[in-house]
């Protein structure tokens, strides 16, 4: 599957078909991410939202630092 994740074009791995799945794959989950799908924000709670082809998915991770 194709999707387009900040702004590149980008191939998902066939086992990876929700917003959790992808945060695991690019190793994202244990820290804060806001996620944008098809220029929709979606929650946390949330996260069990289907990806498919095409979709466009911005993600912003937040940095700590001093």
């Amino acid at each position: 599957m194709n999707i387009t994740l900040n702004g590149n074009s980008y191939v998902l791995p066939k086992d990876v078909t929700n917003v959790q799945q992808l945060l695991e794959h690019l190793e994202l989950s244990e820290r804060i991410v806001i996620v944008e799908v098809n220029k929709e924000i979606v929650q946390k709670e949330n996260y069990d939202r289907s990806i498919r082809d095409q979709d466009e998915v911005e993600m912003i991770h937040f940095v700590g630092g001093g």
